[in-house]
């Protein structure tokens, strides 16, 4: 009863809530225009959580939602998309698949299969979400759904591990993915990975936007970025968003609280000044707060297989 009540209150509001901020796009290497601000939900648990989390953040204004398969919480974010009252494509669904999903054979069946556990006819973009596996054999079926129209753009994320690891795909690829996700904020700008993915015009969103669980906050208690926030009237996640969308990313903080969740989308109601957010690049010292080895990453991610 209480989430019938909470998807009848939340069709009610939708309309008046989606005028309140200016939602911006990027222009995809494919020509498909991406909002470049939405919720991510990792790490919120499947169920009601991510249920709520995902219609409040429709309900706010957002029109971009960021899952995976290993977050095992695709179906609660289907059914929130489904009983939001926002026409389907009005909103970009972004999904990931796992390692064990890639390869020629593999990966088109894994796709399917997303779209089953989401509840949905096609999803907008498809990461392949870690280094590992048959990433090259994967792509080329990648390239099919892209062709074939069940998803609008494909990605990777997490292939910031070494030049030579980007390369293997990005210069292989028959079609360049439209886009690269990376840990990114204030205190690691991967200028690298900036120069890196200019070159074949791919775009870049950013996980851990504002630093992240493992970061403490630390981000949001810079004095620099707080000053700012001051300057403003706004509060530090906004500010830190506001730069990203400025700088023209793509960004994705996530959250379960209500309020956070409608701060910061407040982000689209002010700009920062040229000095502003030279301010903020000069924070820059490439200080991640992600630091498993990719050795590491191998072992622990190739010995896991989420479940459908």
């Amino acid at each position: 009863m209480k989430k019938i009540l909470f998807t009848l209150f939340t069709i009610l509001c939708v309309t008046t809530m989606n005028a309140q901020h200016n939602q911006t796009y990027l222009t995809l290497n494919n020509g498909v225009q991406m909002p470049q601000f939405g919720l991510g939900v990792y790490s919120i648990p499947a169920g009601d959580m991510t249920y709520n989390s995902v219609l409040t953040a429709l309900q706010s204004g957002y029109r971009h939602i960021d899952t995976a398969h290993a977050y095992q919480n695709e179906a609660n974010v289907g059914q929130a998309i489904r009983e939001s009252g926002i026409a389907r494509d009005s909103i970009w669904v972004t999904s990931k698949l796992w390692p064990n999903e890639y390869g020629e054979g593999k990966t088109l069946k894994a796709i399917d299969r997303m779209l089953g556990r989401l509840g949905l006819d096609y999803v907008d973009l498809v990461y392949f979400h870690q280094p590992i596996g048959d990433y090259v054999g994967g792509w080329k079926e990648m390239e099919k759904a892209l062709e074939t129209g069940k998803v609008r753009a494909i990605g990777i994320s997490n292939f910031d591990v070494n030049d030579s690891i980007w390369n293997s795909l990005v210069e292989t690829a028959r079609i360049k993915p439209q886009i690269v996700q990376i840990e990114c904020h204030p205190y690691a700008q991967r200028k690298h990975w900036q120069e890196m993915a200019k070159k074949h015009d791919i775009k870049i969103e950013c996980w851990f936007p504002l630093g992240g669980r493992d970061s403490k906050g630390e981000i949001l208690r810079d004095p620099v970025i707080n000053q700012i926030a001051q300057a403003h009237g706004m509060t530090a996640a906004q500010v830190i968003i506001r730069w990203h969308l400025q700088e023209g990313f793509s960004v994705i903080p996530g959250s379960t609280n209500p309020a956070h969740i409608r701060e910061n989308i407040g982000a689209f109601d002010f700009a920062l000044t040229d000095a502003e957010m030279q301010q903020i690049r000069s924070l820059d010292r490439e200080a991640r707060y992600f630091n498993m080895s990719y050795e590491d990453q191998k072992r622990w991610f190739g010995q896991w297989n989420p479940t459908d």
